[in-house]
């Protein structure tokens, strides 16, 4: 792995949680609720807040996008969620549950001259990356920047986050996974439970047979877990995630994304402090890593 895709790596465990941490907050919930959808599932509020700046988007857009998500479960809320709210309104309430998360966890914190240029230093690195075949990290670059620099900094996290996991699909689609059969491949490697997944709206007999494509192909064995060579694709779906998210930390050099990592700590912290997040993700490694 070269310097610039493990530093990839190290700055998507940094800025992940900062960005995720609106689809588990409290206050984004609230603010979703407050637009009319239905909160007792994050789904509604996920695919809302997560689809909105590629516009009013269908369920075909959106399925390109999400790749490992059923298309049938998309279809349910995609373009549903656009009857309840527009996607201008969409944005707008999430950048007021964005800013009303981070206050409460950070106070103050949030204009701090080390949140200042974090954001500066963050939004150096979004502006730099490359949208070709980028389409959810193009549409959140096209946004107006905000002025606060907490949000700023989240705006930037999001773009990074997006790129990253717009490569991430290519790489999926390299190794001939389709979506069912990237996460039956991510959960045959142990990286995370079954039932982690259940909520992507597959169902049992697709997961079956997405899991017996697997077997015909030597990638998973008859007690479901990868192997040798399933574990080799797997890594190599990694490894392809990595570089190719390697280009704004490339250009932004490993100096300042260090100092970025090191200003952006404390947001880091409080979002795990809180407890807000899962432990696990499916971008392209295992397991998104609380600060030490």
């Amino acid at each position: 792995m070269s310097a610039a895709s493990r530093l990839a790596r190290r700055m998507w465990h940094q800025l992940e949680p900062i960005h995720a941490v609106l689809y588990f907050s409290p206050q984004g919930f609230e603010e979703a609720g407050a637009l009319g959808h239905d909160v007792e599932s994050r789904w509604p509020s996920y695919f809302a807040y997560r689809t909105a700046p590629l516009g009013r988007a269908g369920s075909r857009l959106a399925t390109a996008a999400y790749y490992s998500f059923s298309p049938r479960m998309i279809a349910e809320h995609v373009p549903a969620v656009w009857e309840v709210a527009s996607p201008e309104r969409v944005l707008e309430a999430r950048m007021t549950a964005v800013d009303r998360t981070y206050r409460a966890l950070l106070g103050d914190k949030v204009t701090a001259d080390a949140a200042v240029e974090a954001a500066e230093l963050a939004r150096r690195a979004a502006e730099s990356v490359g949208v070709a075949g980028r389409p959810l990290a193009a549409a959140n670059l096209d946004l107006p920047w905000p002025d606060e620099p907490h949000l700023a900094l989240w705006q930037a996290a999001t773009v990074l986050r997006e790129h990253r996991g717009d490569g991430h699909l290519a790489a999926l689609q390299a190794a001939e996974l389709d979506g069912c059969e990237a996460l039956v491949s991510f959960a045959a490697i142990g990286a995370a439970p079954t039932a982690n997944f259940a909520g992507r709206g597959w169902s049992e007999q697709e997961w079956d047979a997405a899991q017996e494509r697997l077997a015909a192909r030597g990638l998973v064995g008859p007690d479901g877990q990868a192997t040798e060579r399933g574990r080799e694709l797997r890594d190599q779906v990694e490894r392809m995630t990595d570089r190719l998210a390697a280009q704004p930390w490339r250009l932004l050099g490993e100096e300042r994304a260090e100092r970025l990592a090191r200003l952006a700590s404390p947001f880091l912290g409080a979002v795990f402090e809180a407890g807000l997040l899962p432990m696990t993700s499916t971008l392209g490694i295992a397991t998104v890593k609380a600060p030490d």
